[in-house]
C-alpha cells in the first residue's frame, strides 16, 4: 500500500525530468477546474508521480523512481492514446538507457 501525499496543482513546468509542480491548489477548487494535476509525493517530499486529468479524464501520467542518493532512477512516461515510454538514469542523473513500453 502506498503512504504518498497527494496534492494537487494547476500546472508543471521544466524539460529535465522529474517535472516540477506549480501553483498549489486546494481539492475543493478541482470542481471549478477543467484540468488540473494530481502529483503525489514521499515522505521525503520527492515527487513519484503525477496525473495530468483534463476533463475527468487522464492524458498524461509520469512515475518517479530515485536511487538511494535521491538522484531519479526510473521515469515511465504515458501519453493518452500512446505506447509507455520508461527513461533509465544512473546515479549521477545521466540517462543510460530509453525503451518503449509493453
Amino acid at each position: 500500500m502506498s503512504t504518498d501525499t497527494v496534492q494537487f496543482f494547476v500546472s508543471y513546468t521544466g524539460v529535465k525530468l522529474p517535472l516540477r509542480l506549480v501553483t498549489a491548489i486546494a481539492p475543493e477548487q478541482l470542481s471549478n477546474r477543467n484540468t488540473f494535476i494530481r502529483g503525489r509525493f514521499n515522505a521525503a517530499g520527492a515527487l513519484t508521480g503525477f496525473e495530468k486529468v483534463v476533463y475527468g479524464e487522464i492524458e498524461l501520467t509520469h512515475r518517479y523512481d530515485y536511487h538511494p542518493n535521491g538522484t531519479l532512477r526510473r521515469a515511465e512516461i504515458v501519453m493518452l492514446d500512446e505506447d509507455p515510454v520508461t527513461l533509465d538514469f544512473d546515479e549521477t542523473g545521466a540517462a543510460v538507457a530509453g525503451r518503449d513500453g509493453a
